[in-house]
């Protein structure tokens, strides 16, 4: 629901905020996907109907992607892309063929580097693919 999806976003927003007020630093990736998962898992009993993704660099500059369920239990992505919703079952093959290296095959020996734009692109193509094919997007 949207309006769950902003009274969450608001809600990290302002605890994101206050953060940097308090420690005088912008919050690491790692201590978002906490706070995430503490802010669902506090709300298990009325849950939002919001199926998160955190992903950013942690500190060491290492891409980290995580998934959440609606009562903030989550899991770290092995291979740096997740999806979730409703439209994961449609966005997830199209990930793999295109990013995926374990137990995928898209019949390339090896996944080419793809450029900063080409993964923007491949993104955008996938949340539109997922906007024609899925009634509830």
């Amino acid at each position: 629901c949207h309006a769950d999806v902003q009274a969450l976003y608001n809600n990290l927003k302002y605890r994101a905020v206050m953060y940097k007020f308090n420690h005088g630093v912008d919050m690491s990736t790692v201590a978002a996907a906490q706070l995430l998962s503490n802010t669902l898992y506090y709300k298990r009993f009325f849950p939002y109907y919001a199926l998160a993704v955190c992903a950013g660099l942690d500190d060491e500059g290492v891409g980290y992607c995580a998934g959440y369920d609606a009562v903030g239990s989550y899991l770290r992505s092995r291979d740096g892309y997740t999806a979730n919703g409703s439209a994961a079952a449609i966005a997830m093959p199209v990930l793999d063929n295109a990013f995926g290296k374990i137990g995928v095959s898209s019949g390339l020996e090896k996944k080419p580097e793809y450029s900063l734009d080409e993964v923007v692109e491949i993104v955008k193509d996938v949340f539109i693919t997922c906007g024609e094919r899925d009634i509830l997007c």
